[in-house]
């Protein structure tokens, strides 16, 4: 059944991971997490939107756009708190693991705890994890992407965690028998990181069915582009555009729009389409589909680069002068083979209708943000809270947007101001702009609406959790407690959403909007 039939509504959060409270540093899959799914619950909330929940490159500053790998889970996700239960570790050794609470996360010494309790895990169950039924169920499950994966990882930390383009020469190419003589000698390492992502993927596994047993929907997040240094270009270099050098050809970014002046010069390599479209689009449909096993639903990222991409050449030091190029088109889902799949089109910035075409033609909704929706093309604007169409998500504010309070503050001028307080039917102030987009949000006409923590609290400026073409300081946003996500808070939000008819009434049974892989 179609998320847009019959009339059908509801409410979602975007919240990531990482930002959840914790003792240890950073939010994960742990208690915190089951927590947040009753406080949805409770609020009358039937999903639940992440970030891309891959592991992070620390030198591109961490984002959860930017991975070692396009299938990974990120390890700094894993619950201390579960992994004690599970009887991998003791009370004693995951209270080595904790830190001071902090409003930003602290990557590099998270990392650096949360790995080495991973390692008193993996040192307690070495000798008897290879004769374990469910490790050896998912090495088998995972094994297209999981070996080189734990490979490319187990080297990088034995080259001294450079990129892979300054391995050695045999290694770079994959050479067969060089590659056998490494992993012989790297056996202990590449078991311990296929260790780690069985314990991230069990967690996960066991956080999506308590979900689905509230009647709640993951939405997850998958960027377009992967990184240079992945497991996923060594791995298959042919289907990227690179040199005879194996180095980044031409490179992937957005011309300039409204998050920065001269583009995005995001760096990555963009893919040899003519490659992936002879290999029948495999690498992408195990991507698309493995992905849609993990959600209900997969949110993707720079949905328009499948219809064209910005293609920047070599040595360029900002994306303002590039070309458009095609891309796959519909080639891509047809190969997913599946009459339906729940994703949904990251389609804001510049979308032309053969972005639109493509993504109607699969019955994808698009993305709609109220914050885009009261500048000078008001009226016209297709994010005005009254001019969204059923078949879009429809946000206050996103991970890559200022906070709801903040965007009043430093972005709205003074006939923006106007337009949403004739809108609102009141003057609206720094106080009550963020609910002012809350309740926009939920009576707009998109079929499901979102909003952020941060604008649950009235969170200004400081808090919001990306700005882009910002190298540094982004992603670390987090909560320290639970404490005002109170049950007021959820009585507001329920009787917003009976108000909105996103209350579900008429619908008890949303799994049926769901679908299982």
């Amino acid at each position: 059944m179609s998320l847009f039939e019959n009339g059908w509504r509801a409410a979602g959060l975007q919240f990531h991971l990482t930002s959840l409270p914790t003792p240890y540093g950073v939010g994960d899959l742990g208690p915190s997490a089951y927590s947040f799914l009753n406080f949805l619950a409770l609020s009358g909330i039937h999903f639940w939107q992440v970030l891309p929940v891959n592991p992070t490159a620390p030198a591109l500053g961490n984002s959860p756009y930017s991975a070692y790998s396009a299938f990974a889970g990120y390890e700094l996700l894993i619950s201390p708190e579960l992994m004690v239960r599970d009887g991998w570790v003791d009370e004693a050794q995951a209270e080595g693991a904790k830190q001071n609470p902090e409003e930003l996360v602290d990557f590099e010494t998270t990392i650096k705890l949360k790995s080495a309790l991973i390692d008193l895990a993996f040192a307690r169950a070495a000798k008897t994890l290879l004769d374990r039924e469910d490790f050896g169920q998912f090495l088998g499950d995972n094994g297209f992407w999981l070996n080189d994966y734990a490979f490319f990882m187990a080297a990088k930390e034995e080259f001294g965690r450079g990129a892979w383009s300054d391995w050695p020469e045999g290694l770079k190419r994959r050479d067969e028998a060089e590659l056998r003589h490494l992993g012989e000698a790297l056996f202990r390492s590449i078991l311990r990181i296929k260790f780690g992502q069985f314990l991230f993927f069990k967690q996960l596994g066991l956080l999506k069915a308590e979900a689905k047993r509230l009647s709640i929907g993951l939405i997850g997040d998958t960027a377009f582009y992967v990184n240079y240094d992945s497991s996923d270009v060594w791995a298959n270099p042919k289907l990227f555009d690179l040199d005879e050098r194996k180095r980044t050809n031409r490179m992937a970014g957005v011309p300039p729009d409204y998050f920065a002046q001269t583009g995005q010069l995001w760096g990555n390599p963009i893919f040899n389409w003519s490659e992936n479209r002879a290999e029948g689009y495999a690498w992408w449909k195990s991507r698309i589909l493995h992905n849609l096993g993990l959600f209900d639903w997969v949110r993707l990222d720079h949905f328009r680069a499948f219809s064209a991409f910005w293609a920047v050449e070599p040595g360029s030091e900002t994306a303002r002068h590039g070309s458009w190029q095609p891309g796959p088109g519909e080639e891509i889902f047809k190969a997913c083979g599946s009459n339906r799949l729940n994703i949904v089109a990251e389609d804001l910035g510049l979308i032309t209708p053969d972005v639109t075409n493509l993504r109607r033609a699969f019955g994808f909704p698009g993305m709609r943000v109220l914050q885009f929706g009261f500048g000078e093309d008001g009226a016209l604007s297709t994010h005005a809270p009254f001019r969204i169409e059923v078949d879009n998500l429809v946000y206050s504010s996103t991970h890559d947007n200022n906070t709801a309070r903040g965007w009043f503050e430093l972005e709205c001028d003074e006939k923006a101001i106007k337009r949403l307080s004739e809108v609102a039917g009141y003057k609206v102030t720094a106080e009550n702009a963020a609910w002012t987009l809350i309740r926009l949000v939920y009576l707009c006409p998109g079929a499901l609406c979102l909003t952020t923590v941060q604008d649950l609290l009235n969170q200004g400026p400081g808090y919001r959790l990306n700005t882009p073409g910002q190298a540094r300081g982004n992603w670390g946003y987090r909560l320290l407690s639970f404490d005002l996500l109170n049950n007021q808070l959820s009585e507001k939000l329920a009787n917003l959403g009976v108000l909105s008819g996103r209350d579900n009434l008429s619908h008890p049974n949303i799994l049926t909007y769901l679908s299982v892989y």
